[in-house]
């Protein structure tokens, strides 16, 4: 289809209005999925980085308490 100018070609043979609500809801809906995964991914990344401290400070309170009951034992002894 030729359009001979410019408002032709934003009125669309009359369906102008129908065809850039389209692209514009088009648009909008894009860019809320972008906006929406970008968010996503940012707090899929901050439970990781969440769940790796956490585990840390578990294995370092388990060691601090093996290294606890091992001193224990060995003041038994000594005992």
């Amino acid at each position: 289809m030729q359009f001979t100018n410019i408002n032709d070609f934003i009125a669309m043979g009359n369906h102008g209005f129908y065809v850039w609500l389209s692209f514009g809801i088009t648009f909008a809906l894009l860019i809320g999925l972008i906006y929406s995964s970008k968010q996503k991914d940012k707090q899929v990344k901050q439970n990781i980085l969440k769940r790796q401290l956490r585990e840390q400070k578990l294995k370092q309170a388990a060691k601090m308490q093996q290294q606890s009951v091992s001193t224990r034992k060995s003041e038994e002894v000594i005992s």
